[in-house]
């Protein structure tokens, strides 16, 4: 498969790391090192790392992080026009030749397979070098992040294929790859994860690095996937008990300052560089917010994703996630200051045109929050096109907590378990939302609720929605109003999954084009 033949790539050392060759060994390059010159300290070996946090997720979270996670689920709306595939994740007509099914592909396999390669070459350090912890921390850190990009891989394709030896397939001339079923790639995460907590340190060697609690937290993840409540439950407690996290104080901080950027809650994030250029820093401020707070300065601001009508109304009525994940008529922050808002930005939807330099109107009348820093005025670091350093959160400890709830709660109808209830209100009343009244029995719905309103704009909803199946789904989504306000109303638009393959996305034709088994049955991959 050609897309795999991003293996190489170590733009953060500088170098391309060729070393797993064994004719490069013998005759090494002047310009490049080898095993026998580098990842001799910890320092080198961590700078490779490093990477794993940064680009190489980009072309995922530029834009199929929404389109994926959230316009799926029917909690934002997506532009119509090319870069969004035509609006095709509005209402599930996309296809196999739409760019982002294939940019998503291509990115969680370059996670994947970069990931791969460093686990690999370590081991063969460690094989002339000797045991090295860091080596062993280096390793571990690799396997985490491989099996978090398989975990969005098959959460998205389904049925994919695990390529253990990136750099053998590249050499072979062979790209014919069959996809294995979803169960066994999901062993496969569960093995990587369960190296990477035994070897992981319990509190991260480097402030932004994941410990062996994220991996447990993340097992929590995946077998709650699976329904595997008991294991779920198991590891969200462990990390729970271990004290070293907590929800932050100040939700909507958490999402619009880089100063909160790798707090107590954050279990995994990746990590931006507002300075790196192009594909190092995290562009949701460019996308996502409103053309009057980004302009003049940064002439960005899309609104290219925003909002659903349905999502607003979901809220309930005392919850503050609902002020404190979006903008909309009113909205006012005294820091975010350009020429037209010299006193503080004001979002204001009462113009009569699209846009002005003060007014803007969208379909829902609403911006998301969630990592939009603002303009620049109150510090914050901003690349030339307005993207920025603050962190993409991937799992928060919120999630380990309701996640524990979810888990106690199983199969049964409802539970006014003790420990759950006190997990779930945590969430619920974080910051006195909800005016601290807490939840005294607990649901599916309730649950699937509160992770609704907790995670919106995270890119994680629509697999929420996807694991309670077919059914759950098709009813969900045709209920949902995607439409637009105008001057008389709602032009109303619904949609709606007519089979359960649509739950998933179509694996890239570029792909199928160039290996011919991934049009074929999924196949096991453990034998036994």
């Amino acid at each position: 498969m050609k897309r795999y033949q991003f293996i190489y790539i170590m733009l953060g050392l500088g170098f391309m790391l060729t070393a797993c060759k064994k004719e490069f060994l013998n005759k090494p390059s002047e310009n490049n090192p080898t095993l026998d010159t580098y990842y001799n300290t910890a320092e080198e070996v961590y700078a490779a790392t490093g990477y794993l946090y940064n680009s190489v997720w980009y072309d995922y979270t530029d834009k199929s992080f929404h389109a994926i996670g959230e316009t799926l689920a029917g909690n934002m709306l997506t532009e119509t026009g090319p870069n969004y595939d035509g609006g095709s994740f509005n209402n599930f007509t996309v296809l196999s030749t739409d760019g982002l099914v294939a940019s998503a592909w291509r990115s969680l396999y370059k996670v994947a397979g970069t990931a791969t390669v460093l686990a690999s070459t370590f081991e063969q350090k460690k094989s002339t070098s000797g045991d090295k912890d860091y080596l062993n921390i280096a390793i571990a850190e690799s396997r985490f992040i491989r099996a978090v990009a398989y975990f969005y891989l098959t959460r998205i394709y389904k049925d994919i294929p695990i390529v253990n030896d990136p750099v053998a397939l590249a050499g072979s001339g062979n790209y014919n790859v069959p996809r294995y079923i979803q169960s066994d790639v999901l062993r496969f995460i569960l093995e990587d994860l369960a190296f990477a907590e035994q070897n992981l340190p319990t509190t991260p060697y480097q402030k932004g690095r994941v410990s062996s609690l994220s991996a447990s937290g993340m097992m929590a993840k995946v077998h709650l996937y699976q329904k595997n409540y008991e294991k779920a439950k198991e590891k969200a407690q462990l990390v729970i008990s271990s004290g070293k996290y907590d929800l932050y104080p100040n939700y909507e901080e958490m999402f619009t300052s880089s100063k909160a950027n790798n707090n107590q809650e954050s279990l995994f994030a990746l990590q931006w560089i507002a300075d790196g250029g192009y594909g190092y820093a995290n562009a949701v401020n460019a996308y996502a917010a409103p053309s009057t707070l980004m302009k003049p300065d940064k002439g960005t601001g899309y609104s290219s994703v925003y909002p659903t009508i349905d999502m607003l109304e979901s809220y309930a009525a005392q919850d503050r996630r609902r002020k404190w994940s979006n903008m909309e008529q009113g909205f006012f922050r005294a820091d975010w200051k350009n020429v037209n808002f010299p006193n503080g930005f004001t979002y204001d939807t009462t113009g009569t045109n699209y846009e002005t330099t003060t007014t803007l109107r969208n379909g829902s009348r609403a911006n998301s929050l969630k990592y939009v820093v603002g303009p620049g005025s109150n510090g914050e670091k901003l690349s030339d096109n307005g993207s920025s350093d603050i962190c993409t959160y991937i799992l928060r400890y919120a999630d380990i907590l309701l996640i524990y709830a979810e888990a106690t709660l199983g199969t049964q109808a409802s539970t006014s378990d003790a420990t759950a209830l006190n997990a779930f209100n945590k969430v619920h009343n974080r910051a006195g939302n909800f005016n601290n009244i807490p939840a005294t029995s607990l649901t599916a719905d309730l649950i699937f609720k509160e992770r609704r309103a907790e995670f919106a704009y995270e890119g994680d909803f629509w697999f929420d929605v996807q694991r309670r199946g077919f059914d759950f789904a098709k009813q969900f989504v045709s209920k949902q109003e995607r439409g637009s306000y105008t001057g008389n109303g709602i032009s109303t638009f619904k949609t709606t999954i007519n089979n359960e393959a649509q739950l998933f996305l179509p694996i890239p034709q570029s792909e199928t084009v160039s290996d011919p088994e991934l049009l074929k049955p999924a196949v096991p991959y453990y034998t036994n």
